[in-house]
């Protein structure tokens, strides 16, 4: 069974950092990606940044919201989104969510929630002064 644990979070002041942390767990096979979601409070998930498996190019992708700011990278299983500049805006519940196998359209121009099957639990952001 595929576990997906996010840890990282919390509160911050406007300008600051966060970094959030996805490690999923039993895995043996398959190219995993991983992708960070968030939703704010009354707003629809968006998808704000995805990584494929180191090898195979490393596909990375930031939505336009946190590009430049926002920083993805992964160590095997563990996926880490490095959050800087963080605005009141980022304030949301951030979700990770893996995929074991991914097609060719995977993570090139968008984060589709549609493409991952495991999902961690969400951990809150807020970012306020």
């Amino acid at each position: 069974q595929v576990q997906v644990v996010q840890s990282g979070g919390g509160s911050v002041q406007p300008g600051g950092s966060l970094r959030l942390s996805c490690t999923v767990s039993a895995f043996t096979s398959g190219q995993l990606g991983i992708g960070w979601f968030r939703q704010a409070s009354g707003k629809e998930r968006e998808g704000i940044s995805c990584i494929s498996r180191d090898g195979d190019g490393k596909r990375v992708f930031y939505a336009d919201a946190v590009k430049g700011r926002f920083t993805i990278s992964r160590d095997d299983n563990t996926a880490y989104l490095q959050m800087s500049d963080l605005k009141p805006e980022d304030t949301a519940i951030y979700y990770c969510a893996s995929v074991l196998y991914y097609s060719g359209t995977y993570c090139r121009t968008r984060v589709d929630a549609d493409d991952y099957d495991y999902w961690g639990q969400g951990t809150q952001v807020t970012v306020s002064s």
